[in-house]
Parts: structure tokens; C-alpha cells; sequence
């Protein structure tokens, strides 16, 4: 079973993402923050879904890091607020996708088909 780490701050988003991504077969780790996140890297995903807008460290800053640590595993961000800039950002750091919430449950599935399948 695939291992899908959800970085959000928004309970309610970290919930139902939660739910839809076991309703199709994915187990789903939640995380309110990328600090809490970053502290697991020991037993990574095999995916990540994040929000960009976060406080204390965001999804851009996260990505960051991550690729710093030498993380190569897919990453979908997405954001309430999207724009071009932050998504030029991410795509050229490699990101699979970047998302405007809410999240269409049928695209997101499309993309975790395409990252873990």
C-alpha cells in the first residue's frame, strides 16, 4: 500500500483529503505542519500532497528543504491562493503538479495514479 504524507494546517482539508486518498487505496499520514512533517523523514512517503500557504514554514520553503535532503519522492502542492510565480517555482523544481483548492478529487487521483503507479 502506498504511503501518502498530507502536509496542511487546515484540519478540515487534512481530514478529507485524508478520507478520500484511503477510499482509493492509500494509506494517509497527516501533518499540521511541514515541521511535524520534516521530523518523520526518517520513514518517508512515497508521495507528498501539500498546501502552499502555511505558517512558520511554507509549502515553497518545504519543497526546499526537502531537495536539500536529497528527497526524491513526488511532490502535488496545492493552494487557495495559487499564482503563477509560486507555481513556476515549484513545477521547475520538479513538483508533479500544483493545484488550486478545492481540489478536484478526479485530477488529484489522476496524479497520485501518475506518481505511484
Amino acid at each position: 500500500m502506498y504511503r501518502v504524507a498530507i502536509v496542511d494546517d487546515d484540519d478540515g482539508v487534512r481530514q478529507s483529503l485524508s478520507s478520500l486518498l484511503r477510499s482509493l487505496g492509500y494509506e494517509a499520514r497527516t501533518f499540521a505542519s511541514a515541521d511535524a512533517f520534516l521530523a518523520t523523514l526518517q520513514d518517508p512517503p512515497d508521495c507528498l500532497l501539500t498546501d502552499i500557504q502555511m505558517p512558520q514554514m511554507n509549502g515553497d520553503v518545504l519543497q526546499q528543504e526537502l531537495l536539500a535532503r536529497g528527497c526524491t519522492f513526488p511532490m502535488i502542492f496545492m493552494s487557495a491562493f495559487p499564482t503563477d510565480a509560486i507555481r513556476e517555482r515549484v513545477m521547475a523544481r520538479g513538483a508533479l503538479a500544483f493545484l488550486a483548492k478545492p481540489v478536484d478529487a478526479e485530477t488529484l487521483a489522476c496524479y497520485l495514479t501518475q506518481a505511484l503507479e
